[in-house]
Order: structure tokens, then sequence, then C-alpha cells
């Protein structure tokens, strides 16, 4: 008699560019035999980047729900939950596993109210610094904490958040929490590096003698671009490498962001790019691939960055220390520290070698730690613990 599968209902925030996207991709196509999944989530937004052609490249054809939205709205919210609790109904899945944010507020309190065994939760990132006010952020907190007194497992995507959520902001307990880091599908960023640069290059007028510099991500608040703007500006006045700056990626602080550069560094060659879909050929024509953000869970873009062989610079957030070797595959920096950061850049700009040997240090670096059968492996082994002991509770 063949047993029956156990059934997953896959919950994403939204499909935008980013590490949710891929991590539920992943879990949906990869699980094994055991499983069945469905896979649902709202759109992206205004300023963002459409990202289903990433579950449809591997066959995978999600249920989007558009009234899940990233900003709560009483009416949107209400709506959202009434179709996920109906959802839950029809499919009756075993494990409701929510990612990020908005998508574990509405999933949970669907699962919760629906009576799913099991209900996991994973923490891309999280909104407890650098996204709201005091006030908010407490009223964020507090939902958290309830959320996660009845979810059967959390998921942190790193040593570091996992710290921050059990012992700094106390959102759940250190038993219920599991580190368990993102993967990816690594080897498409190895295919044909020599032959993307040189494409890459050409398209966008970058010289031999240019040292391309890339920043990627939302055009928001957290990302600190216009720190970004900042070191770019100094760099400019006090290097005589020829530099070539390009930020992709777009959202709501794009003008400001060009406004700042015409005060600061007009002369500067920045351009914007907005977004790009086929990362894996645009990183190789880039030199040093940077990160200034204030907040971050496993930074997408800095992995990317180390699969194609290229020197990556960041600040000290986040998880960002547990995916990037720092002084290895590149440099670390505190958050807000210009003159470091500058100093950091200028070096890796200026010295070809310690670049070169950082970039060829990159891909055995992420190889394995970041691979989606890892990924996979990990969540299996995850899912069928939480269903065992609530067996044991009967």
């Amino acid at each position: 008699m063949q047993r029956r599968k156990i059934k997953v209902l896959r919950i994403i925030n939204r499909f935008n560019i980013g590490g949710p996207t891929y991590n539920a991709t992943f879990l949906s196509k990869f699980l094994s035999d055991d499983f069945e999944t469905l896979l649902i989530g709202g759109l992206p937004e205004e300023g963002e980047s459409d990202s289903l052609h990433i579950p449809r490249s591997y066959g995978l054809e999600p249920l989007l729900i558009p009234e899940l939205k990233r900003q709560p709205n009483f009416f949107s919210d209400r709506k959202a939950l009434k179709k996920i609790k109906e959802i839950i109904r029809e499919f009756n899945p075993d494990i409701v596993h929510t990612h990020a944010s908005k998508a574990g507020a509405l999933g949970r309190k669907a699962a919760i109210d629906c009576k799913v065994p099991v209900i996991v939760h994973t923490f891309h990132g999280h909104v407890f610094h650098s996204y709201f006010g005091s006030f908010k952020t407490h009223i964020f907190k507090l939902i958290e904490r309830r959320l996660a007194a009845k979810t059967n497992g959390i998921i942190a995507i790193s040593a570091l958040q996992k710290k921050e959520l059990c012992e700094q902001y106390r959102i759940a307990p250190e038993n219920k929490t599991t580190v368990i880091p993102l993967g990816f599908d690594l080897q498409k960023f190895q295919v044909h590096q020599q032959i993307k640069r040189a494409k890459t290059r050409q398209e966008f007028g970058i010289h031999d003698d240019e040292v391309a510099i890339a920043i990627i991500g939302r055009l928001s608040p957290v990302k600190n671009h216009s720190f970004f703007i900042d070191v770019i500006a100094n760099l400019h006045a006090r290097t005589t490498k020829k530099i070539k700056v390009f930020i992709v990626g777009d959202g709501e602080e794009r003008d400001r962001i060009q406004q700042k550069i015409e005060v600061l560094c007009p002369t500067a060659p920045i351009l914007f790019t907005s977004w790009i879909k086929d990362i894996s050929s645009f990183n190789p024509g880039m030199d040093i691939i940077c990160l200034t953000s204030h907040n971050e869970g496993t930074p997408v873009s800095l992995i990317e960055a180390q699969a194609c062989n290229v020197a990556v610079l960041s600040t000290d957030v986040g998880g960002v220390r547990d995916i990037v070797e720092d002084g290895y595959t590149g440099y670390i920096c505190p958050p807000n520290n210009l003159e470091n950061y500058t100093n950091k850049l200028q070096e890796l700009v200026e010295n070809e070698k310690i670049r070169n040997k950082m970039s060829q240090n990159g891909w055995s670096f992420v190889e394995h730690k970041f691979g989606y059968l890892r990924l996979v492996g990990d969540t299996e082994k995850f899912y069928k613990a939480q269903l065992k002991r609530l067996e044991k509770q009967y």
C-alpha cells in the first residue's frame, strides 16, 4: 500500500527578486517524493522586479494572491486571510510553512484558525530595527511573539539571526528555533564566465582599464544607498584609478539617490540599470560588488557575487559574517563608518592582486555551504522532526 505524501503549503510574501523566492522555489521543487507542495504568494509591488520567472523556470506555477501586499491594510489583509483559509481547507496540508513577515502573519493566523497540525515559519530577515519607529517596532515584536508561541518550529537563516530572535528581541525560545541557511542553484554562476564578462563589459561600455563596482538591491532606506553615494564621492576624489559604478535595482529612493549624486559627485561615472534578471551574466563583468545596508537577513547579492568569483565589500549587518569570510572573499566594515568603508573600497580598486585573490576564493567558499541540495536535505529533516514530535504528543 502506497504511503500518503506529506502535504506542505508554502506561503511567501510576494514574488519579487530576493532570497525568499529562491528558497521557496527550491523547497517546492526538490523535496523528496515523500512530500507534495503547493506554493502561494503575492505579486511584486511598484519598484520591485517580478520574480515569477524563477519558479516557472523550474516548472512550478505558483498560486497568486494579489491581496497579499507588503503594507498593512485592513481590507486587503482581510481578503488575503480569507483566501488563504480557503486554500488550506481545500489542500488540507500537514504543514504550513510561511516565509517572511507578511506571509508569516497572515499565513500562520490562517493555519492556526484552520487547526493545521504543523506550522513553521522562516525569518528571512526581520523588521526589529532600521525599518520603523520605536512604537511600530514594539507592536511588530508583540505580534511576532504571539505568533511564535503558536508556531511549532521557527527557522532562522543564520546563527546571528537566531541569536537576535532568541536573545536580543526574545521573539521565540531557543529550543523552538533551528538554523537552516539559504540554498541556491549556484552552478549557473560558474558557466562561461569569461564570455559573460566580455559581453557585459562591452554592453555597458566598461574599458579594460576601468574597475567596475556594483551595488545590487531594492532602492529603499534600509539598503542605505545614500551611504554608498558618500563612499563613491570620497573614492572618486581620492583614487587615480578609473572606475565605473552601477546601481542595480529600483525603488522609492531612486529620485533622492539621483539628486544626491548630482550634488556630491556629478562627474562620477554612475549608471542606474534598474533590475537585471540575468544576474549570473551581469556579475562576471563586475570587479567589486558592494552592500551598505542597515539591516539584512542573508543578502543574496553577496552569495551570487562570490559564486561568480567577484570580490565583495559589505557592512557588518545581519547574517553577512555567515556568508562572507572577511579578508578572504571580501571585506566587512562597521555600519556607517564612512572612512573605513572608503578605505577598503579604495584598496580593492587599487590593488588588483588582492582583488583577484579574493575573487578566486569566492566560489570555493559558497559552493557547498549554500547549495540548494543542502537546503532541501536540512528542511526535510526539520519537517519530519516536527511531525514526529507531534505524534509523541498523542
